[in-house]
Order: structure tokens, then sequence, then C-alpha cells
């Protein structure tokens, strides 16, 4: 690395030099790394074309499932939540046992009991853990996908966050095929209540189960709101809303 000394300060490569601004001015160095062409077509680096196809597929994957439940997660997700679900996803393709090194899959791997334990439980907003958030049990029929909370009282059983007067409920049902790309999200209507000692039979049912012949993700989703004037506005923009995969069969 080398400071640029002159009236002219360029910035991109050029011959061979990458030139840049950096704290403590204009520098310049060598331009390095292996070629794309390279590492394409060098056997010296299978390895890290096997490795980069499983990753875009495994990237591929998570967003199949983002985008098959994009309106039901919208206002609760964090900034990280891509590559959170990237990592999982990884860890579900190491668990297909049949596929040659490179070619390994997520539908493969996520039929396995392991798989499906890998990604039961994952949090869409890791700001807002649901179990943290909702104290009381629940139930979850998995041929009806409906969700029941019985003698469920706001006040006690939820965790709110400072300044929530009101609490939306959901619950969703997902067919999602990650060898076709095919999916079907079936979503409970929404339960709203207020926040205080109401004793409800809290219960979510999805309209009918998805149809398809993939794997069922089983949702549940809580989301906080600051009622003004008879008007309910999100609280933070969603920041405290929790939605988690509670089962997957």
């Amino acid at each position: 690395m080398a400071k640029l000394k002159s009236i002219i300060k360029i910035e991109g490569t050029l011959d061979g030099l990458t030139f840049y601004k950096g704290k403590e001015g204009y520098l310049v160095k060598t331009k390095g790394g292996v070629s794309s062409k390279r590492i394409k077509n060098d056997p010296a680096f299978v390895r890290t074309r096997e490795n980069g196809a499983e990753f875009g597929h495994c990237t591929k994957s998570g967003k199949l499932l983002r985008r098959a439940i994009a309106d039901f997660m919208v206002d609760a997700k964090d900034n990280r939540v891509t590559s959170r679900l990237t990592q999982v996803m990884s860890r579900i393709k190491n668990l297909d046992a049949t596929s040659p090194r490179g070619e390994r899959k997520v539908g493969i791997g996520l039929v396995t009991p392991e798989g499906k334990l890998a990604i039961k439980g994952f949090e869409f907003n890791d700001r807002a853990l649901l179990s943290n958030i909702l104290k009381a049990d629940y139930t979850l029929d998995t041929t009806t996908g409906e969700v029941q909370c019985a003698d469920f009282v706001p006040v006690n059983d939820l965790n709110p966050p400072e300044g929530a007067t009101h609490v939306s409920v959901a619950s969703g049902v997902l067919n999602i095929n990650f060898n076709t790309d095919e999916k079907d999200l079936q979503i409970s209507p929404v339960v709203n209540l207020p926040i205080d000692t109401t004793t409800t039979v809290l219960t979510l049912t999805p309209p009918s189960m998805p149809v398809g012949t993939g794997v069922d993700f089983y949702l549940l989703k809580i989301a906080f709101f600051q009622e003004v004037n008879g008007v309910q506005y999100p609280l933070n923009n969603g920041a405290f809303n929790a939605l988690q995969i509670v089962e997957v069969l």
C-alpha cells in the first residue's frame, strides 16, 4: 500500500493498480485476487466452485421462503434475517446424504427429522423472540393449522413493549417445495385485543390447509400497537413484533 501524492485524485483501477480514498488520504495498491475465469475453469478451484454453487442454492432457498411469507413478515423481521436464514439453509443442505458435493439440496435435507428440527423455532425478528413475548401455553392442531390458547389474559400472558395498548395475533401454514419452488400460504383471521385483564379463548384458524407436495411450516405472529384517539398505530414500525416457525412437518 502506498500514499498517492498528486494534485490529481484518482479512484478506481488503472493498469493493475487500485486507487481509493482512505482515512489517511488517497492510497494505491496493486490489484490482487484470483481472476473469475481461473476460478471457473482451473481444476485447483473445484472445491471453490462446489462451495459457491451450494451457497447460491442456499441463498435462493432462503429467498424463496421469505418471499412466500413476505406480506406476513413485512412488519416482523430484523435487518439480518436474510443472512441468518441462509445459514440455517446451509445446515439443512448439509443433511442431504444422497447428492454429490456441489449439488446438495435444501429440499432433500429438509425431509429428514434433523432438517426439520434445524429450522423449527426460527425467529424472523431476533429483536422480539416469541418465547420472550408469549408467556402462555398454546396448542397446535397440525391437521387444521389451528392454534389455540385457552384462558388467554393479555396483561398476564404477554410481555409487551412499553407503550403498547393493543395486540394482534395470527397464525399461518405454508406449504413449500424447495425442489419445484411451489408454495401456498394460508393465514388465519387476525385477532386484535386490548392489553387488559379480559380473559379470552384465543383461537386462530387458517381458512384451509395449504395445497402442495412440499413441507408444511406452521407460523405464529404477534404484533403490537398503540391506540391514540381511537386509531391503532404500529408500535415503533414493528420493531417489537414476533414471528416464529413453531412447527415443521
